[in-house]
């Protein structure tokens, strides 16, 4: 298998046979987990540890059954009253950690690069939850997998991303994920929610959701990110609805087999309409919740190779 990766820090560095390589495991991670035994021993006898620097219903759920399902010891720290919090570096935390010998970390940061600088200093493999506005890498290929499953394939779409562009790491990793795979990518929102530099990015640019949405196979909605935002970055959320908020009157523009996705958490009435969310016929929401489970069961099933490979070739001597 193409995967050789030593962690999961983002999209950014993956080549487009590892990302096909991870989904196609994660396939196969969608059929057993809809066993009535949902079991696998592949992380029997390694930790892993899940620090959440940031508050996470879905993912860090997500992470925790992942590893459990693999047979992995899982522990969750709760870093909201942590060391951290009594003055300790990130890489005091590091040391620590280290000493504890773990085999998977799995980390979410408020800042961007804190993830990366923990991978620097740990001896084991390192999964990005997210971090700052950086990069959610695990979130876009939960959303690939559902895309290809959906649309049995993963190039040459025409997909949308709307709303908080500027503030969204999901869109970063979705957008860096996507153009590998050969996807026309428009980036639909207000100026004032796009980043700095979108020109850049290789994507079509809108603030208008009609235009923007006028042929797309895929409409994947942003939650507004208010946590992140220190200024009036949109009149009101009403009027925000009004303009991009996804309704089946905007969606009649995309086309008449398009699917709706949205990362969550999400704002009903805000990004979206509820009634269009719980769609089964075009929303696939529900979908990105299950593709997340088998895709995180696939990432630290192929880091954990990786991990043991290494380990074996220093105890023998051998340089990888």
């Amino acid at each position: 298998m193409s995967f050789r990766a030593k962690h999961l820090l983002g999209i950014e560095h993956l080549r487009p046979e590892e990302i096909v390589t991870l989904l196609d495991l994660a396939d196969t991670y969608v059929d057993l987990n809809r066993r009535s035994i949902k079991r696998s021993n592949v992380l029997q006898g390694l930790t892993q540890i899940n620090m959440f620097f940031e508050n996470s219903t879905r993912t860090q759920a997500s992470f925790e059954i992942a590893g459990k399902r693999l047979g992995a010891d899982v522990m969750n720290m709760s870093m909201q009253a942590s060391s951290i919090k009594k003055g300790e570096t990130l890489i005091d935390t590091a040391l620590t950690l280290n000493a504890m010998h773990p085999d998977l970390l799995v980390v979410r940061h408020p800042h961007s690069g804190a993830v990366n600088l923990l991978a620097e200093k740990v001896n084991c493999a390192v999964l990005n939850a997210g971090d700052g506005k950086h990069e959610h890498p695990t979130q876009a290929l939960l959303d690939a997998l559902t895309i290809r499953r959906a649309k049995g394939r993963l190039h040459r779409l025409n997909i949308a991303i709307c709303g908080d562009i500027a503030h969204s790491r999901v869109a970063r990793s979705n957008i860096l994920l996507l153009g590998k795979m050969e996807n026309r990518i428009r980036l639909i929102g207000p100026p004032t929610l796009m980043p700095t530099g979108i020109e850049h990015f290789g994507v079509e640019v809108y603030d208008d959701m009609r235009k923007g949405l006028d042929g797309v196979d895929v409409v994947m909605m942003l939650r507004l990110q208010k946590e992140r935002m220190d200024g009036g970055f949109i009149p009101s959320e009403r009027e925000y609805y009004h303009r991009y908020g996804l309704d089946t009157e905007k969606l009649a523009f995309a086309k008449d087999d398009a699917i709706v996705m949205h990362p969550g958490p999400m704002n009903r009435g805000v990004e979206i309409d509820g009634t269009l969310a719980d769609d089964i016929n075009r929303s696939v929401i529900q979908e990105q919740v299950e593709m997340g489970v088998a895709v995180r069961m696939a990432a630290m099933d192929l880091l954990a190779r990786n991990l043991k490979a290494e380990r074996g070739a220093r105890a023998t001597g051998v340089m990888v």
